[in-house]
């Protein structure tokens, strides 16, 4: 009767998160909608163009390379081989905006899911949780959003607590995930921030295989000021544009994958120092945009590492 009730209250909690962001318009500001008829993508005129960008390409891959699991190249400059699919149904996840099919990752990726997953009930009070973008399914750029997210060791899961049933297909791609952050930028929004969100991200930062992970410099001023007791774990933790709806989680190159490039290494220390203070100032929360500013080119094929050619022909 006790867990009866608990379900109810979280239930009812989460649905008034999302009703409330839905009142307040934020829900138009969290990750695009996905759809129930996804259409597949008509064929390239050019596919061997040279100046073809490489994420035209990347992104009508459909299937993953029948090849030996490897990260290759970069978060932001790569490709995978070899990925396996999240199921899209797990006993404490559940994968959103399914049409985008961008459930894809290494096998190492794979089982750090299952293992925070897992973990969500003990470490967040929650049935489990919800999982965004991870790769496509040859890794590679993306037809619209993460210049990361291209070797499938990078993963989004949202801030807001998976429901005890199943959500239908339609939830799973319009649902909005909610803002966590106040209008400001200077700090959580405490009607929707719990003790939750921060285990949740405590539980993905203590996993030895996370490199590094990335939330709203407001998200992490509330870590730094709510964390107690062992607080070692903020050192993974680091702030970023965005990522008031979701956290980043990004891990190490598996072992053994000797064309993965790794990421610097993360600064000393729990960044709670001075340094998290630039990233709420005026200029950073408010930046003043370039009108003259030129979008960065496309990456192409011959800007990624040679071997991804052999991902994206391979059966």
């Amino acid at each position: 009767m006790k867990s009866s009730k608990i379900s109810i209250r979280l239930a009812l909690g989460v649905f008034a998160i999302l009703s409330s962001a839905f009142a307040f318009g934020l829900a138009a500001e969290a990750q695009e909608k996905g759809t129930l008829d996804p259409k597949p993508l008509p064929p390239l005129k050019h596919p061997n163009d040279p100046s073809t960008p490489a994420k035209q390409l990347f992104g009508r891959a459909i299937e993953p390379a029948q090849l030996s699991a490897r990260s290759i190249g970069f978060y932001s400059r790569g490709c995978l081989a070899g990925a396996k699919a999240l199921p899209v149904n797990g006993a404490t996840w559940q994968v959103m905006r399914v049409s985008r099919d961008r459930y894809w990752g290494h096998p190492a990726l794979i089982g750090f899911l299952e293992r925070l997953a897992a973990r969500a009930p003990s470490e967040a009070g929650w049935p489990g949780i919800l999982v965004g973008d991870m790769s496509q399914p040859r890794g590679g750029p993306m037809l619209t959003g993460h210049a990361s997210h291209q070797i499938g060791l990078d993963v989004d899961i949202w801030l807001t607590p998976m429901l005890e049933r199943r959500l239908s297909r339609g939830e799973r791609e319009t649902i909005s995930a909610v803002n966590m952050v106040r209008r400001n930028g200077l700090d959580v929004d405490r009607s929707v921030w719990s003790p939750g969100q921060l285990g949740i991200i405590r539980a993905a930062a203590r996993d030895p295989i996370v490199e590094r992970v990335f939330v709203n410099a407001a998200i992490k001023r509330a870590l730094c000021r709510d964390a107690t007791g062992d607080r070692s774990w903020l050192h993974n933790v680091r702030p970023y544009y965005g990522h008031n709806y979701h956290f980043h989680v990004r891990i190490a190159c598996p072992a053994g994958n000797e064309e993965c490039r790794p990421q610097d290494p993360v600064p000393p220390g729990d960044g709670c120092d001075a340094s998290l203070n630039w990233w709420i100032t005026d200029a950073v929360l408010h930046p003043r945009l370039n009108p003259h500013a030129k979008p960065r080119p496309s990456l192409t094929m011959a800007e990624l590492p040679p071997e991804c050619r052999r991902v994206l022909v391979a059966k």
